[in-house]
Parts: structure tokens; C-alpha cells; sequence
């Protein structure tokens, strides 16, 4: 609004002045413009810096080891083959009677057959005899224990949610108070200065 009026004016003015000059007439009125300059100030505003959020932190599952015994097969019982228990005797028997026999024999380049005696005969004979015969023996076996390392959860995994709160901080920034203008003044002219 002031701009405009102010514009106005100055046209005007000008106006008057060319049309004095140019007639060559003296002048009425006169104006001087004057500048206001924009006045400005710092305005302090607290603004959100970081929004804040959550942050999830995750620990990981801990697992430890124990040791049992454990029994890995149970008792039970069994039937095992004894082989019979032998032993070798020795005993002399008698193989031939002996006595009187028939044989060809050559006595002076002629072959005559003759009548001979003959001993007994003996001979060392083995014989395998059954100390102990074979039999079926029962047996019992106990059970079986191992050691085994069991794997067990000491500590299950574990979420933990952190909040974080948004952050503020002070900016400033400055801002116009009152904007810049040009208006127009009247000024006194004396009358010895008009002519």
C-alpha cells in the first residue's frame, strides 16, 4: 500500500517538474524520497535434531556341556559252545603173533622156499580219549556304561529394546521485523528559492 502511494507521488512529482521545467514556470511542491531500510532480528527456536527411535540388541544363546554315564547296552545273557576236553594215551599193542611162516629165500645161487619163525611184532599206539565232553556253557553279561557329553541351554537367546529419546537443540535464524520502503517527503522550499 505504501509502495504503491508512494510510487504515485513519485510520478507525480516527476510529472510536475517536467512539465515546470519544460514550461519553465517555478516549482509548487517538492518531494524527497526517503529510505527505511528492513529492520531484522535473531529468533531462537528449539527444532527436533534426531526423532529418537528403538535399537534392538540381540545376545546370542549360551549353551554349556555336562557329563553322564549312560548305559549303552543292557544286561543280558548269552550261551557259548565249551569244545570237549581231550587227551592223547599211548599204549603198546601187539600187530603180528609171530610164528612159523613160509618165505622164498636164494641159499647157493637156488631159489628154495623155506619154513621160518617169526617173533611177535608190538607197536606204539595213540589214542585220543574224552577228558571232558563238549558242552554248552551259560553266560551272563553285565551292562554297558560310556561317558557322554550332553549339550544343554545355560542361557536362552535374549532381545533386549532400548529407547532413545528424540534430541532438541536451539537454532537461531533471522527474520524480518519490518520490511524495507521508499516514501516521499514534502520539503519547504523558500519562497526566494521558488522563482
Amino acid at each position: 500500500m505504501i509502495r504503491k502511494h508512494s510510487a504515485s507521488l513519485a510520478a507525480v512529482a516527476m510529472l510536475a517538474s517536467v512539465s515546470g521545467t519544460a514550461a519553465g514556470g517555478r516549482a509548487l511542491e517538492c518531494y524527497e524520497p526517503i529510505h527505511r531500510p528492513a529492520l531484522y532480528d535473531t529468533v531462537y527456536e528449539d527444532v527436533m535434531v534426531s526423532p529418537g527411535g528403538q535399537v534392538v540388541d540381540y545376545d546370542a544363546p549360551i549353551f554349556g556341556t555336562y557329563q553322564s554315564v549312560d548305559q549303552i547296552a543292557p544286561p543280558r545273557v548269552t550261551y557259548e559252545t565249551v569244545p570237549a576236553v581231550t587227551r592223547t594215551l599211548y599204549h603198546t599193542v601187539k600187530v603180528d603173533n609171530g610164528g612159523y611162516a613160509w618165505e622164498w629165500r636164494v641159499i647157493h645161487g637156488r631159489k628154495v622156499l623155506c619154513k621160518v619163525w617169526r617173533k611177535a611184532r608190538y607197536a606204539r599206539v595213540a589214542e585220543t580219549v574224552v577228558v571232558q565232553p563238549e558242552r554248552v556253557r551259560r553266560v551272563v553279561l553285565p551292562a554297558e556304561y560310556e561317558g557322554v557329553a550332553h549339550e544343554v541351554l545355560v542361557r536362552p537367546q535374549q532381545v533386549r529394546i532400548r529407547e532413545i529419546p528424540p534430541s532438541y537443540g536451539t537454532v537461531a535464524r533471522r527474520v524480518v521485523v519490518r520490511e524495507g520502503s521508499t516514501s516521499w517527503r514534502r520539503v519547504h522550499i523558500p519562497r526566494h528559492c521558488q522563482d
